[in-house]
């Protein structure tokens, strides 16, 4: 587990934006389970969530389309929340940072730390915009 405080402004990279942190598996399965489209982050303390996943994510709600639910889990530190996320994410393989689009609770679209390291953020921003204006 992560220090609060050292996680704190990885958290509000996020929340800022208008991502909405989630601490419980309550929590994660309401949000998951809502009607419409929900964007799921897990965010991480590595560098790649830092350089290309946070920036991504951010980058891509430019887009006329996007999630109607922005939220996010923090890996190493909520792990009940993660956890209950990653159950979600089926069948992929748990991997931090990942990014998730649901769409009436069904997974749809799914971006692995293979597809997020070492990418710009720009190119995650560019999937993850292709993603919504094909299912929000």
């Amino acid at each position: 587990m992560y220090p609060a405080e050292l996680v704190k402004p990885m958290r509000e990279d996020l929340t800022k934006v208008g991502f909405e942190q989630l601490l419980t598996a309550e929590a994660v399965e309401t949000a998951i389970s809502k009607e419409g489209t929900t964007l799921v982050v897990v965010n991480s303390v590595c560098g790649c969530a830092a350089a290309n996943a946070r920036p991504g994510a951010t980058m891509s709600l430019q887009n006329a389309k996007k999630p109607s639910n922005l939220v996010t889990v923090f890996a190493g530190v909520d792990r009940e929340a993660v956890d209950k996320a990653r159950a979600h994410m089926v069948p992929f393989p748990p991997s931090s940072p990942s990014i998730a689009l649901f769409k009436d609770g069904e997974l749809v679209h799914m971006l692995e730390r293979h597809h997020i390291e070492g990418r710009p953020a720009e190119l995650i921003s560019e999937n993850l915009t292709d993603a919504y204006n094909q299912h929000c």
